[in-house]
């Protein structure tokens, strides 16, 4: 296999296996011989005599030593690998491609990911970037058992997905679920994926940190993520974070590494974002992201963050019968004279700072459809709030 690392001995000049063999058993003899005759010389025939029994006999190897109890907490996390293993899935996906000649579509590898069991239907939470576009995705338990899967719903906004496997699925247990609004840093978590392919392989790390927020290639923002020091690899995506007590409390997401293996720094989506957006997934097969009913736009708003010195979220458009609209929010306009009049910018939610277009969005996801959140709101000279009922985005 070409990851693994050469001993260091180099064979190439060495003789033929069978020579090597013939060469230990010959050469001992003959000096054995010439060490017994010298002993016998001096005066010691019983070393001389014990010498050639030793050689003679088969050499025996080392007495093993009795290693005792594994300690508490090696015990604790073989049984919590033992215990969680089986709710955890190997997903490959193909792409389908026409060749160019026959025009004939054809299915070839895509990659490898990890996802684990949600429920008793036959649920499978995943990465969205793992299965993104594929045209086909299969789930490998640890039985050897493999289905073939079709997408219940997604989130690319979340990087969530559901998949589904077949009909009178009889698979393990769900993995329990926790919470993510309680960690602390430095408590003990535990990753089991398919990192590399390699499957169901088990890491171990602390909590590094929480609230983390990443950019993805994509502009998109993830916010709350839990970092941590638990090895996390390309393919490990999907799989799930765990606590010492064998609870969900994540999902490995990304890692940040120059060379694109494991670092030291990973991150993992919520379990409280998982729990509340997979359910919705599953009944609606989409996300609905909660929403006020306005226009905004990231390059222009940067433009005019830039051209007022004003940081937040300016209101370009608020859409007629909305909430925001029922709420009395104020969007940008033209006067008379052709002069740009800036409208209601909103600068916090429910006292959380926001400074920009992502990250007004990813704060209205911490909130259902239905929520009243405070929005502060800077209009010309005075910072006022005004409550606004969420709605469904589009």
């Amino acid at each position: 296999m070409r990851y693994m690392v050469s001993s260091g001995f180099d064979f190439s000049d060495s003789p033929a296996r069978g020579d090597i063999g013939q060469t230990a058993r010959e050469r001992p003899s003959a000096l054995l011989a010439l060490c017994s005759a010298l002993l016998l010389a001096f005066g010691f025939p019983a070393l001389a005599l014990e010498a050639g029994t030793d050689a003679r006999g088969a050499v025996a190897g080392r007495e093993i030593t009795p290693r005792g109890d594994l300690a508490p907490d090696e015990k604790a996390t073989i049984e919590l690998f033992e215990r969680s293993r089986n709710s955890v899935v190997f997903i490959s996906t193909k792409r389908a491609v026409v060749d160019f000649w026959s025009r004939n579509v054809m299915s070839v590898p895509r990659g490898t990911g990890s996802g684990f069991v949600w429920d008793d239907a036959g649920h499978i939470v995943t990465n969205f970037h793992v299965i993104q576009g594929a045209s086909e995705a299969s789930v490998k338990l640890v039985d050897g058992r493999s289905f073939r899967a079709s997408l219940a719903g997604a989130s690319s906004d979340l990087d969530i997905a559901v998949l589904q496997i077949g009909i009178g699925f009889k698979g393990p247990r769900p993995i329990p679920i926790g919470s993510s609004g309680d960690l602390k840093v430095g408590q003990r978590v535990y990753a089991i994926g398919n990192p590399f392919g390699l499957d169901w392989t088990l890491t171990s790390g602390i909590v590094s940190a929480l609230n983390r927020s990443l950019v993805e290639e994509d502009g998109s923002l993830l916010e709350h993520l839990i970092q941590t020091d638990a090895a996390i690899n390309p393919g490990n995506s999907g799989g799930p974070l765990l606590d010492s007590a064998g609870r969900l409390i994540g999902m490995n997401t990304a890692i940040y590494s120059p060379s694109g293996a494991a670092a030291g720094i990973g991150f993992a989506v919520p379990v409280d974002t998982i729990n509340r957006v997979v359910p919705t997934l599953i009944r609606n097969g989409h996300y609905e992201r909660p929403s006020i009913g306005i226009d905004t736009d990231e390059r222009l708003n940067e433009r005019l963050e830039e051209a007022t010195g004003l940081e937040g979220v300016f209101v370009l458009k608020v859409v007629r019968g909305s909430s925001a609209d029922k709420a009395g929010l104020e969007a940008a306009r033209v006067s008379r004279e052709g002069e740009i009049i800036s409208g209601d910018i909103i600068v916090s939610v429910n006292g959380k700072k926001i400074d920009s277009v992502a990250r007004f969005f990813v704060t209205l996801d911490d909130y259902a459809v239905g929520d009243t959140v405070r929005l502060g709101v800077k209009r010309g000279a005075k910072l006022i709030e005004i409550p606004v009922r969420l709605q469904p985005g589009s």
